[in-house]
């Protein structure tokens, strides 16, 4: 059986196998990420609160990352959500301030436009309601000014220009637009598609237990593999689903466990998220093995192979041309860097 272990308080072990399951691959190499989480240099007397994104920005010079504003809520106040850091860790753009109430779901496009999913359900989506907010997803541009908005504020709906508390956007290399809507149990549970004008295009997907194909629960992460395949975090469902880009099931994987965040680099190495082993309630100890391990699983996306682990509690994560990994965690507020030993 294929294991782990801590070498100091610092480095942590990534095992590289040969197959698709951690517990029947053999060990090929071991690698070594430093672990650092004071690497982001934040303004004076800021500290993270819930932290719900990170993503390169396409000049492979900068990250950007999202925090809910020192909390786990950005409503009532006047902190910039959205920051932008050079390789250093040094803050060299910090937006966002009074237009988010959730935020949730983060991606850096191409032409490096910043999009934010305003996603809160529930006693959060009620609360932006009343602020009129919520429910949208946002583009900005890197001087904090909204581009384009889908969706109505405040107001939560299943049609096509409504959602109900929107976990995640992708968007694809021609500009069509991907969101995931909604999160947790009670969203719409469907993939919606605009033009990069944010015309409706399309939209698949309904409520459901699995294993059914467009089956979602808490659908909470999208990313696309070389190919243009649409990955689609199916966390509750403890799969990823693969569709082509108009919504045809192509297949799925359940050996990455329950997705929360999913990242694809140009090289089409996948990493997944798993914050769900350990926390969640009884739906999902009834659709894991006990011996289950969270963590952040390492793969090919051409075939779904897994080939590394590393212990983390993130939930959103991201990765540098380096190999060096980003993971942002909620309930801890902690931004970490694993910086991959050459």
């Amino acid at each position: 059986m294929v294991g782990f272990k801590w070498m100091s308080s610092l480095l942590m072990v990534v095992v590289i196998t040969t197959g698709v399951s951690m517990k029947t691959a053999s060990a090929q190499a071991v690698f070594l990420w430093e672990s650092d989480s004071n690497w982001a240099k934040l303004p004076a007397g800021r500290t993270w609160g819930a932290v719900t994104g990170v993503y390169p920005d396409p000049d492979g010079e900068h990250l950007w990352v999202l925090d809910r504003c020192g909390a786990n809520t950005c409503l009532g106040s006047d902190l910039n959500p959205i920051f932008k850091f050079d390789r250093q860790g040094n803050l060299v753009a910090n937006i966002g301030a009074g237009l988010i109430a959730w935020p949730h779901g983060f991606y850096v496009d191409d032409d490096g436009y910043v999009w934010v999913t305003d996603g809160g359900t529930g006693e959060a989506g009620e609360r932006a309601a009343k602020e009129g907010m919520g429910h949208q997803v946002l583009k900005f541009n890197q001087q904090g000014e909204v581009v384009l908005r889908l969706g109505r504020p405040g107001e939560p709906g299943n049609g096509n220009d409504t959602f109900n508390g929107p976990s995640e956007v992708a968007v694809a290399p021609n500009g069509d637009i991907f969101i995931a809507d909604g999160h947790g149990e009670g969203g719409n549970n469907r993939i919606v598609k605009f033009a990069s004008n944010g015309r409706f295009i399309s939209e698949w997907g309904n409520a459901g237990p699995g294993p059914a194909a467009g089956e979602m629960s808490d659908a909470h992460a999208l990313a696309f593999d070389s190919r243009g395949r649409l990955f689609v975090g199916d966390r509750r469902n403890s799969r990823i689903q693969i569709f082509d880009q108009n919504g045809v099931f192509l297949e799925q994987w359940t050996h990455f466990g329950p997705p929360s965040s999913i990242y694809i680099d140009a090289a089409d190495v996948i990493y997944v998220t798993d914050t769900q082993t350990n926390a969640m309630p009884r739906w999902f100890a009834e659709r894991r093995t006990a011996d289950w391990v969270r963590g952040i699983r390492v793969g090919d996306a051409a075939t779904g192979k897994i080939f590394g682990f590393i212990k983390s509690d993130a939930e959103f994560l991201a990765a540098d041309g380096n190999g060096n990994v980003y993971g942002a965690e909620v309930p801890g507020q902690r931004f970490t860097k694993y910086i991959k030993n050459k």
